[in-house]
């Protein structure tokens, strides 16, 4: 029989599958072409959810449910948090976008995000394999219908194409590895697997193996070079409201399932897959920041940004753990986790404000679109300033402080090797900041295109959430401390359940 722990410890989940199932069949009934009733029951569910989940977050209670199979802590309980608000500013972003291009015919545009969030809800909470990995596909497949929804499109379909065959490749990967992992430990529990490498009654060489197919799979999944090449398409291809809803809040449940298999899991073998990512992320900031550098598309550009933001956040990743010391892990992860809530948050603004220029025929995603922004309406022109000047690390914005507590964690390593990285991250930034101070030139000194309306109509939740949005990410670069702390206290209690 299952216990009231278990039932608590997945109680998000259940609110959103019920609801989803709800909505779905709700939205039948629905004659609005806005599909005004799905959308508000969609963000009554997503506020439902944040509340609850942030609820348990602050209780700080740690429960395994249904045979450890998942686990309800402050970290993964924070994490559903920030994917819910992020998924809520994505709907209302792009519901009038969606709209305009007959993507609200039916439901699915809100009913699919919803079962996403909950595919990474689950890979937020699970703390086996088998879980981990049946909540990532319950993300991803909701995301290939999702990019194909606008079906009369033919480069929204090619991209959903690509996403399709490359995801199932690197879902195979990933597999692969994780079974070579079982095969090794015998056990598909996290916490077991911890303690088998522990007690090193392991088979090493088929575990090592079973490690870089892992790593594989989930820089798939981060976007990380060498295995970026759908990035850029699909964020090309994929209507915008859909960019956003595959580049944000899934990239919250892509760290999770980074830090369930690699720290909870693997984190014995940390100096096996620090290597890796070390690779992976060097290669990220140098061929994300050059290759942006290119881009007149906009969203093609926020691609490779994404790529070296990704680059980035695995710097992190690989302060973890020196020469054996568990010391630096701590502040590591926690700047990790800062940086992913903070990136997401930078994200939302940006592409808010790309949906709210396009309109009925127009798509607004060059470079140029954006021209004479500010004569228009600097309100706009100035929340897309400020999320661009906080992915370059302009302070005092927010993407200053987390790229600082990035370098911080590599500096503090003392480590020859992590300076050197902490060196090379700066200098590729200060390249990297090319591409962001363009568009905000492009914005306030260059004369609007004749195709454009003198004015942006915006309607009124838009404008409310966008201009909530970009405050966000001055006030947290101006007052980090309170979400640094946050992850601080988030990571902690997951360091201190290691191997349980």
């Amino acid at each position: 029989m299952i216990d009231t722990l278990s039932w608590l410890a997945i109680y998000p989940e259940l609110i959103l599958l019920v609801m989803a199932c709800v909505i779905l069949l709700v939205d039948l009934g629905v004659t609005s072409a806005r599909r005004t009733t799905t959308y508000v029951l969609t963000l009554l569910t997503l506020g439902w959810v944040a509340v609850v989940t942030a609820s348990q977050a602050a209780g700080g209670q740690t429960i395994y449910a249904f045979g450890t199979m998942v686990v309800s802590e402050p970290m993964g309980n924070w994490l559903k948090c920030f994917a819910a608000i992020a998924l809520m500013a994505t709907v209302v972003y792009g519901r009038p976008y969606a709209a305009d291009r007959g993507m609200l015919r039916g439901g699915e545009f809100f009913t699919l995000s919803l079962f996403s969030l909950l595919g990474a809800f689950i890979m937020i909470s699970g703390h086996n394999f088998l879980v981990l990995y049946m909540g990532l596909e319950m993300m991803t497949l909701s995301s290939y219908a999702l990019v194909a929804l606008r079906r009369d499109h033919a480069t929204a379909t090619e991209a959903a194409m690509k996403y399709f065959v490359l995801g199932a490749l690197a879902s195979g990967f990933l597999l692969y590895g994780l079974s070579m992992i079982y095969g090794a430990t015998g056990s598909l529990d996290v916490g077991e697997v911890f303690r088998a490498i522990i007690s090193r009654e392991v088979k090493h060489q088929v575990l090592v193996f079973g490690l870089v197919f892992v790593v594989a799979g989930l820089a798939f999944k981060l976007g990380a070079v060498p295995f970026h090449m759908w990035l850029p398409d699909v964020y090309h291809g994929a209507p915008t409201a859909v960019t956003l809803a595959i580049g944000a809040a899934p990239q919250l449940a892509a760290f999770a399932i980074l830090m369930r298999i690699l720290v909870q899991g693997l984190l014995p073998l940390a100096i096996d897959w620090q290597q890796m990512l070390t690779v992976l992320a060097v290669a990220s900031l140098l061929v994300g920041n050059l290759a942006a550098i290119a881009q007149t598309n906009l969203k093609r550009m926020l691609a490779f940004s994404t790529i070296s933001q990704m680059g980035f956040l695995l710097l992190a990743m690989v302060a973890g753990v020196v020469g054996g010391d568990m010391i630096n892990v701590q502040s590591a992860y926690s700047a990790a986790m800062f940086y992913a809530v903070t990136y997401v948050l930078t994200t939302l603004a940006v592409f808010g404000v790309i949906m709210l220029l396009a309109r009925e025929g127009f798509e607004s995603e060059e470079i140029g679109d954006l021209a004479g922004l500010n004569q228009r309406s600097p309100l706009y022109a100035g929340v897309m300033a400020v999320g661009m000047f906080s992915l370059a690390g302009v302070p005092p914005l927010v993407g200053f402080y987390a790229k600082l507590s990035v370098l911080e964690t590599l500096l503090a390593s003392q480590q020859t090797s992590h300076m050197i990285l902490a060196i090379f991250a700066v200098l590729v930034s200060l390249i990297g900041a090319f591409y962001y101070l363009r568009v905000v030139k492009v914005m306030y000194f260059d004369a609007p295109p004749a195709h454009v309306p003198a004015t942006i109509e915006a309607d009124k939740d838009v404008r409310v959430v966008l201009s909530l949005n970009g405050a966000l990410v001055l006030v947290l670069g101006l007052l980090p401390g309170g979400l640094m702390t946050l992850c601080a206290q988030s990571i902690d209690s997951l360091v201190k359940s290691l191997g349980t």
